[in-house]
């Protein structure tokens, strides 16, 4: 199958995020946490969060194990939220990260892009407890039909 050159950029990109992710590991004073998996592939994902008193996402890491869209996807999903409102992180929709990834997915594979995205608005709603982690523990970010996706729509964040 011949790629043109806007894929090829795409699978390059994702694969420069996959070899050498932005943020992978753990944030130093994380205000909010949340793991979750992909019981149908075996993904997990942990996003930790430092929002600030003015509600700017000042730090975004995350650490799992999984395929390459999954965890490449979560390396550009914390790079985009770093410096923004949590507002406009909470009005980041499913479509919107499918577009940060610029490829087109199978369903199946779209839910392996989706899963930081959906760790990410568990761990806003769920401030980080003294012990660091997340205030209800690991949570199930997805569901083998993919029901709880929410409406496309939404805003990017930008600069």
């Amino acid at each position: 199958m011949a790629f043109s050159s806007e894929e090829e950029i795409y699978q390059e990109h994702i694969l420069d995020h996959y070899e050498s992710p932005y943020h992978r590991g753990h944030c130093p004073d994380p205000t909010h946490v949340d793991q979750g998996d992909n019981p149908l592939c075996g993904d997990v994902i942990r996003i930790e969060l430092r929002v600030d008193d003015e509600g700017i996402v000042r730090e975004a890491w995350f650490d799992g194990d999984g395929c390459c869209i999954s965890q490449s996807a979560a390396s550009m999903l914390v790079e985009s939220i770093e410096g923004k409102p949590v507002d406009q992180v909470r009005r980041f929709s499913a479509q919107d990260m499918l577009k940060l990834f610029g490829v087109r997915l199978t369903p199946n594979r779209q839910k392996c892009c989706l899963l930081s995205w959906r760790v990410l608005q568990t761990a806003l709603a769920a401030p980080a407890t003294s012990s660091g982690s997340g205030a209800a523990g690991p949570s199930e970010s997805t569901s083998p039909s993919g029901d709880n996706d929410p409406a496309p729509g939404g805003t990017p964040p930008t600069d």
